[in-house]
């Protein structure tokens, strides 16, 4: 399978191109295609989301500006262009400058690595999951810089607790990434899309899907990509009755925008890596005749991953910020390295791949079973307590459970 930086460049040796000169203009190629293909996108993003969103609330959503309000977010975003920007007096001009374009570059910057189809891919690094686990890191640094180069209290509040919650979040879905790498052998994101076909005489009917063996490795990533993209019900970094608009309070214009360009790619691209790792990425039916149905394949699969996280968006209340990092660090942190643990452990079994696919599911239902039992727990407790910390004796009546009232 060749990709097509390989057959451009070639194209363009035979031209009659040096192939020092072939390369580069290559290299300017895909650049440029990302470069368009991330603010276009970002444009879409937000079309799904205010449509989705208010299909869930009874109502229409953007109609106006465009057929089908197609064409609000270019209104929104030549808006945005033509915004003052305002920065404060004492804000450092580094840290609060480089924060916006950190944060859209190391998504940006995730795009190289994306296998939309076979042969499409930027470049098929043999380090292709790492290198998206070290991206992760830069939105978290942009996020505190924003925070501390405000020279804003609420905004370095929210810069600490960003770091708290992307960092939390961001152990247990490493590990879960681990899941897919361990089955199909190699972080090549290619290498795992190709891993995931399934044949039946000798027909890829493209539907052997990771998520159907470890489906609790899926759910463990998804849940903590919600976090990492910071998305309902794990949206605390913009609390509005806690820390105004949270780290980015100081900033306007076509800066602030940047933010929730970052913010929107991100949860899309979030959505991309558990298709590639455990919704089969390009395969599907006849792909292997028609190459470019991987594409389409690829695409339908994110797009309906990103429709499900705005519905999660429309439908689930936010949590506290306690009941957030205890779920990250005593739910989901144990439960998945048991689940790696028992992964390896199987894997090295003298036991045909059958048993061993076998023996994965039953321990991801395991896994599943005992956070539903451990969520029922909890939801249970909380059921029992009051609205208060205290029960004001002084005052008539007291605050009891609605259970009880009558006893």
């Amino acid at each position: 399978m060749q990709l097509w930086s390989e057959t451009l460049s070639n194209w363009l040796a035979g031209l009659g191109l040096p192939e020092p000169v072939a390369l580069t203009v290559t290299y300017l190629v895909g650049a440029l295609v990302l470069a368009t293909f991330a603010p276009l996108l970002a444009l879409i993003l937000i079309w799904i989301t205010r449509k989705v969103i208010s299909r869930i609330q009874d109502r229409i959503g953007p109609n106006r500006v465009g057929k089908y309000g197609l064409l609000q977010t270019v209104a929104d975003a030549l808006k945005l262009l033509s915004k003052e920007d305002i920065r404060p007096a004492s804000a450092d001009p580094v840290s609060y400058n480089l924060a916006p374009i950190l944060s859209v570059f190391g998504v940006i910057m995730s795009l190289a690595v994306v296998a939309f189809a076979p042969g499409l891919i930027g470049a098929d690094l043999n380090v292709g999951v790492l290198y998206l686990v070290a991206l992760g890191s830069i939105g978290i640094m942009a996020a505190l810089m924003a925070g501390w180069g405000s020279s804003n209290k609420y905004a370095l509040l929210a810069g600490f607790r960003v770091v708290a919650q992307l960092l939390s979040y961001e152990i247990p879905m490493v590990l879960a990434m681990l899941a897919p790498v361990l089955l199909a052998g190699t972080m090549r994101l290619g290498g795992i899309s190709e891993a995931q076909a399934l044949r039946i005489f000798g027909f890829n009917i493209g539907l052997g899907w990771f998520v159907f063996i470890m489906p609790a490795a899926f759910l463990i990533f998804f849940i903590s990509a919600l976090a990492e993209g910071e998305q309902t019900p794990f949206d605390l970094l913009e609390a509005e009755s806690e820390l105004i608009a949270g780290f980015h309070i100081e900033y306007s214009g076509m800066k602030f925008a940047m933010f929730f360009l970052a913010q929107f790619l991100n949860t899309f691209f979030l959505g991309a890596i558990a298709v590639m790792l455990f919704l089969g990425g390009w395969q599907g039916p006849l792909v292997d005749q028609i190459p470019l149905l991987g594409l389409v394949y690829f695409l339908a699969k994110c797009f309906a991953v990103y429709v499900v996280i705005q519905w999660v968006k429309g439908t689930f209340p936010r949590v506290r910020i306690d009941q957030m990092m205890a779920f990250a660090w005593k739910v989901l942190v144990p439960q998945v390295l048991a689940l790696i643990l028992w992964q390896m452990l199987v894997m090295k079994l003298p036991a045909p791949t059958w048993v061993q696919y076998g023996l994965i599911l039953v321990g991801n239902l395991v896994v599943i079973g005992a956070v539903v039992q451990i969520l029922g727990r909890y939801f249970q407790q909380e059921q029992v307590r009051t609205k208060r910390a205290f029960e004001p004796r002084s005052l008539i009546g007291t605050m009891q459970p609605a259970s009880s009232a009558g006893d």
